[in-house]
């Protein structure tokens, strides 16, 4: 049983990536549906399955923002004006794939969807910084990170107290200090701007 619901999250997955966006649901909100629905049919005690959705809600966040973080790193790293900017895009799409590949083995080996593209929101915010160009670039992807990595730290220090798969607190708590580590990074580089 538990086989035929993850063939059919992959097929539905698949089906709703390769319509060029037919339904109005983004990519996070289709796999937090799935997620649901997973949790919903799955016949484990409710306790159990509350736990595991709060992990799914957790682990599909993480995803669509690391996706967001390594599209708008690249696009530093070809746009940027200022080399500090240059250097934290790259730092963006080393780390942030390292973790989006870690948390996608850990979701799958958990039966957990993930997104395969960053949030609505987050596509629309890439393509107004993709506009601009210059110190008008580096501004408003400097603003959009220090942002960013201020949500990222709330939530994976929330996450930490609310997940209860031993893994998915293993990784929370390995990917942390990384994101502190880049939001300090991040303002101080925003200080100078």
């Amino acid at each position: 049983m538990k086989n035929r619901l993850i063939l059919w999250a992959a097929g539905v997955i698949l089906a709703l990536s390769s319509c060029g966006n037919a339904s109005n649901k983004d990519a996070k909100e289709t796999a937090d549906s799935i997620n649901e629905s997973m949790a919903d049919t799955s016949a484990i005690s409710t306790d159990t399955t509350a736990t595991e959705t709060e992990d799914a809600k957790f682990a599909t966040e993480a995803a669509s923002g690391g996706l967001a973080e390594v599209e708008l790193g690249k696009l530093a790293e070809q746009k940027a004006s200022d080399a500090k900017v240059k250097e934290f895009g790259a730092m963006m799409v080393k780390d942030h794939s390292k973790a989006n590949e870690e948390l996608k083995a850990l979701a799958a080996k958990k039966n957990i969807a993930l997104p395969a593209a960053p949030a609505e929101e987050k596509q629309k915010k890439m393509q107004e910084i993709s506009a601009k160009t210059g110190a008008d670039f580096d501004k408003a992807y400097v603003e959009e990170m220090l942002a960013d990595h201020k949500k990222d730290v709330t939530l994976f220090e929330e996450a930490s107290n609310k997940v209860q798969d031993p893994e998915m607190k293993q990784f929370i708590d390995k990917t942390l200090p990384v994101l502190r580590t880049h939001l300090d990074h991040i303002q101080k580089i925003a200080e100078k701007k």
